[in-house]
């Protein structure tokens, strides 16, 4: 099989990009698979990724490929050591254009002896499905490296193993920008930042040197309210955000990115929220607003502080879409609670982008929310997301079901949530969204070609 794709571009640039730690998370499709370990140094003769393939039962779904042949700044090539096939051999040619490239893929594959006639026909179908979606994620994040090119920065992340900070790294590491874990005390990582969320403590001297830090990490929000529930939500983000705050603020860390939600405006505000419009009165908005108020530390020691409102974050590996699609997939999907309430809705590409943006552009500062332009009632999101995997979605979800997970508060303040949020600031900051609608951003994820 061979797919060409020419990017406007330099050679050098674009071999670069693939030769960084971080390009194959990056490249790697989320409805296809995960990438359990790519090699630390990037494109080097003998580095191994390990990937886990969704849909496939172990063994089958552990697959591990090499790199071979490697000419800098030219081509490489990965052949798998482990996995479902016989054999898998991948190479990547980089043609140069006079100004743009060429990128070549030419995948060979030998089925296990005894497979059926139409897992051949399968196989090629994914295979294209994923290097469609790789066309497509390669050509926006060489555009975020080129818009986004200030000069090699020092970036401490917390949550860096989360939904949006293991693509957040990936990306920032792509760019060229050295990231330092900020971890757990007790995780006792080398090289990395100790942050002490029990004592509300973080090691200042880690953080000399650091240009950004970018603070993401907090429980999962997602549980039974209950009291203690509720508790360990508020403390594992006030406190440890007011700590790192503050040994930011010591250690003359010039900006400061910390992690928000839109719950800060409440569950159900009246009309069109900006980041301008005042917090909410419920436990979500309350903690939100706290949470804020933690980065004053860093504020107050001059730094450049952004806090990143996010919405709903899609992606098939976690959160709200992934909760979905085993519905939909067997025709039992629909919209929920009744299908009017407005869900403000991002991509997890570009929310990871709202974040390198914050933390990479000297202009944004202060609240920014980190949604689509466009959001959408849930009986839309149904709608759009059965056209898409080409099922129904009449079949509606009774509020009762989310109640039994998260409690009848819960239920009200995250699944009944009924928010338009804008998304003018971003724009207006000079970030470019990717998939500005909810059906562009939901064929990419899926792998689904429009």
């Amino acid at each position: 099989m061979r797919f060409d794709q020419t990017v406007p571009h330099e050679r050098r640039f674009v071999y670069d990009w693939h030769a960084r730690p971080g390009a194959v998370r990056r490249l790697t499709a989320p409805f296809a698979a995960e990438v359990v370990a790519e090699p630390d140094v990037g494109v080097t003769p003998g580095g191994r990724t390990r990937l886990r393939v969704r849909h496939l039962p172990p063994p089958a779904a552990r697959w591990t490929t090499e790199y071979t042949a490697v000419v800098p700044g030219e081509e490489y090539t990965a052949r798998m050591v482990s996995g479902p096939m016989r054999r898998w051999e991948h190479r990547r040619m980089f043609e140069d254009l006079g100004g743009t490239t060429r990128v070549r893929d030419e995948i060979e594959f030998w089925l296990p002896r005894r497979s059926p006639e139409f897992a051949s026909r399968a196989v090629m179908s994914t295979v294209a499905r994923f290097v469609g979606y790789r066309h497509a994620q390669l050509l926006d994040d060489l555009q975020f490296a080129a818009t986004h090119n200030g000069g090699p920065r020092r970036i401490a992340v917390s949550g860096s193993r989360g939904l949006i900070g293991t693509q957040l790294t990936a990306l920032l590491s792509t760019l060229g920008h050295e990231v330092v874990p900020i971890v757990r005390s007790a995780d006792r990582v080398p090289g990395a930042v100790a942050l002490d969320v029990a004592g509300a403590r973080a090691d200042t001297s880690a953080l000399e040197g650091v240009d950004v830090v970018v603070h993401l990490a907090g429980a999962p929000i997602a549980g039974w309210f209950t009291p203690g529930h509720k508790k360990r939500v508020a403390d594992s983000r006030i406190g440890p955000t007011r700590a790192l705050a503050r040994a930011a603020a010591e250690a003359g860390v010039p900006t400061f990115v910390s992690a928000s939600a839109i719950g800060f405006y409440g569950a159900t505000p009246p009309g069109i929220v900006t980041e301008d419009s005042p917090a909410g009165q419920d436990y979500l908005a309350r903690v939100c607003a706290q949470w804020e108020d933690a980065t004053l530390p860093a504020r107050e020691a001059g730094a450049r502080v952004a806090m990143v409102r996010t919405g709903i974050v899609l992606t098939p590996a976690g959160g709200a879409l992934a909760q979905q699609l085993p519905l939909f997939r067997v025709g039992a999907g629909g919209p929920l609670a009744g299908g009017a309430a407005w869900q403000s809705w991002i991509s997890v590409d570009d929310a990871v982008g709202i974040f390198a943006h914050a933390a990479l552009s000297p202009g944004v500062s202060g609240p920014i929310n980190a949604v689509a332009p466009g959001p959408v009632t849930s009986g839309e999101f149904a709608r759009e997301l059965g056209h898409i995997m080409s099922r129904p979605s009449a079949i509606p979800i009774p509020i009762a079901g989310p109640a039994v997970r998260l409690g009848p508060e819960g239920a009200r303040l995250l699944a009944s949530a009924s928010q338009q949020v804008s998304a003018a600031k971003a724009s207006a900051t000079g970030y470019e969204f990717r998939h500005p609608t909810l059906g562009v951003a939901l064929r990419h994820l899926l792998g689904q070609a429009a």
